[in-house]
């Protein structure tokens, strides 16, 4: 295997893993958050609130995936030596 095709199946292993992680948490979020809405509908606005800053978070993950990809796809490795 040479450098192109490693690099190539790197890239699509990080945004693909960084992509479908972050969504699975942020489906499980907003679930539990709906469930918990419907058990205390008082505490909507609280709950609504920390979800939302949680499913930020998760949302961070999947962009640092996406540089992470295009860091291996377009950098080349002479200059992360240097």
């Amino acid at each position: 295997m040479d450098y192109e095709a490693a690099t190539q199946i790197a890239a699509a292993l990080a945004i693909g893993l960084g992509g479908m992680m972050p969504a699975l948490a942020i489906g499980l979020m907003a679930s539990k958050a709906m469930e918990a809405i419907g058990r205390n509908p008082e505490s909507a606005g609280n709950i609504l609130t920390n979800m939302i800053l949680a499913i930020a978070f998760a949302e961070a993950i999947a962009i640092y995936a996406l540089v992470v990809a295009l860091a291996i796809k377009f950098v080349p490795v002479a200059q992360l030596a240097h």
